[in-house]
């Protein structure tokens, strides 16, 4: 059972569904930051939302943390790199709020072109006042469309409905994807030149803080809008009020800011602003989803499964081809740590097959993950394995070939003198070990293998049959390999339990039995 701190709120059904795994989730709202460094004091698992600020200092009081879970897209206020260097995977909910999100961005579109909330604050107040309340339609304006991503994908579709022309500014996004989806791809300068409306849809970063400031706004079109639905700090709050009272810019709609919570902006006095407080993810759908993903995510990165939506594992989402070798490639990176003496120099893990025409990069995070597993006192995570295999002088080198002689996928790990291999079989992708040491094999990797090398001639098997029987070990199952010149065979027995080490130095002492290994899987 791990203790799962909670220190904002999160929709129930995502905290049950913890509850209901066994973890004790320990619910602590408003904490402030001092008493956020005593409450993750021995947590496993920390979720957020937006306001509590994940700092190299709260990592540090949190020796147990396995993972820090934001029940939202943004990460700014979690210190990632200090997360991943502490072996903490950071997950978040990338896909929860995401048509919340775009349908706020179309709110604030409509509410900023029409002046809908200062309309009706005027009527509230007892003004009818229909004449200074002028808007303006969207048909047939240019709506500028910064970050093409996910959110404003849907933002283009809905804006298309009403008749708006789109261009957009993403460098990650191909000019032919953009045009199938009838948008024009443009630089960030040309884009601000033609749009009439602007919308973000954009991370914060160092590199995107600021990114709408003086400069940009005094190259845009003369009464451009622009819109934020992302996050705060994107834009220069403080350059936008004054383009907007020298009235290059014609208004502006915000739901986030540099600072949150705040009640204070030189934005708020002006007339031609529209304001929200952080409402784009608010809606009771999106909070559902969030607290749903965000439980299942923490769920399986405190199992030391695969989590899809971690953002500081250095590998892309599994596919649905890659996810079933997840467990077979971390015991054959266990069996091969227990073949070897020492961590050498390099470590080739080579993918044939089917596996080939896949990112293969969690899979050779999950033979590290094994490779590690049994040799160092720290957790070892999807996060931090690379980081372990740096720190030890471990080089690890990855290749993929299309071509198997005998298997439709095969998973070969190999350094320091040792190799082994595995695949799947079957209608149940059953896991089997079929090579260690260059030495045709075929058995399941089981939690305790025996591998004995010996001569090969008569009495070999009944010498380690014999030796294990009178020490009361079972054997569950056997594999012989032979070499192709014959001159050498190969025992490969799955045990219980694990033969101790007397029983090794026995078996040693058998004349022909050239070495003795047992493998660790578990």
């Amino acid at each position: 059972m791990a203790r799962v701190l909670v220190s904002e709120e999160i929709a129930e059904g995502g905290l049950d569904r913890l509850r209901a795994a066994g973890h004790d989730v320990d619910v602590q709202l408003g904490l402030s930051a001092e008493q956020l460094l005593g409450a993750v004091a021995d947590a496993n698992a920390l979720i957020i939302r937006s306001a509590t600020k994940v700092t190299a200092e709260v990592l540090a009081a949190a020796p147990a943390m396995v993972v820090v879970g934001r029940a939202g897209i943004g990460l700014d206020n979690v210190d990632v790199d200090v997360a991943t260097e502490r072996g903490v995977m950071v997950v978040n909910a990338p896909q929860s709020n995401i048509l919340s999100a775009a349908e706020h961005t179309m709110a604030l579109l409509l509410a900023q072109a029409r002046n809908v909330p200062q309309a009706h604050a005027a009527l509230k107040a007892g003004r009818w006042e229909r004449s200074r309340w002028e808007g303006v339609e969207l048909a047939d304006k240019v709506l500028g469309i910064v970050g093409l991503g996910r959110i404003g994908k849907l933002v283009a579709q809905r804006a298309h409905s009403f008749g708006m022309r789109l261009v957009a500014h993403d460098p990650f996004v191909s000019a032919d994807r953009a045009r199938a989806l009838g948008i024009e791809l443009l630089d960030l300068e040309e884009l601000m030149k033609r749009a009439d409306f602007v919308t973000l849809h954009l991370a914060k970063t160092k590199e995107t803080v600021g990114l709408i400031g003086a400069d940009l706004l005094a190259k845009a079109k003369p009464g451009i809008r622009i819109v934020n639905v992302a996050r705060g700090g994107i834009v220069d709050e403080a350059a936008l009020a004054a383009a907007i009272r020298n009235g290059a810019v014609g208004g502006a709609a915000l739901d986030v800011f540099a600072e949150e919570p705040t009640t204070a902006s030189p934005l708020f006095e002006l007339d031609e602003v529209v304001v929200t407080p952080h409402l784009g993810a608010s809606t009771r759908e999106a909070q559902d989803k969030a607290g749903d993903t965000i439980a299942d995510m923490v769920q399986l990165a405190l199992a030391g499964d695969f989590v899809p939506f971690a953002v500081n594992v250095s590998a892309a989402e599994a596919s649905e081809t890659v996810r079933p070798f997840l467990p077979l490639a971390e015991r054959l990176g266990r069996l091969w740590s227990s073949l070897t003496d020492g961590i050498p120099a390099v470590l080739e893990v080579e993918y044939q097959g089917q596996l080939a025409d896949y990112d293969t990069r969690i899979l050779t995070l999950s033979v590290l993950k094994g490779v590690f597993g049994g040799r160092t006192e720290q957790s070892v995570s999807y996060v931090n394995a690379p980081q372990i295999a740096a720190e030890r002088g471990l080089e690890v080198r990855s290749s993929s070939t299309p071509a198997t002689a005998e298997y439709v996928n095969l998973v070969t790990v190999r350094g320091g003198g040792h190799a082994i291999a595995g695949t799947l079989i079957g209608p149940r992708s059953d896991p089997r070990v079929v090579m260690i040491d260059d030495l045709n094999v075929d058995l399941p990797p089981a939690r305790h293998l025996l591998v004995v090398r010996n001569d090969d001639r008569p009495g070999m098997i009944a010498a380690v049959a014999t030796t294990l029987a009178e020490a009361g070990i079972n054997i569950d199952d056997m594999h012989l390999g032979h070499s192709a010149e014959g001159a050498a065979a190969m025992q490969v027995l799955a045990t219980t339990p694990a033969v101790p080490e007397p029983v090794q130095a026995v078996l040693r002492d058998v004349p022909g039995l050239l070495s003795v290994n047992v493998l660790t899987g578990e």
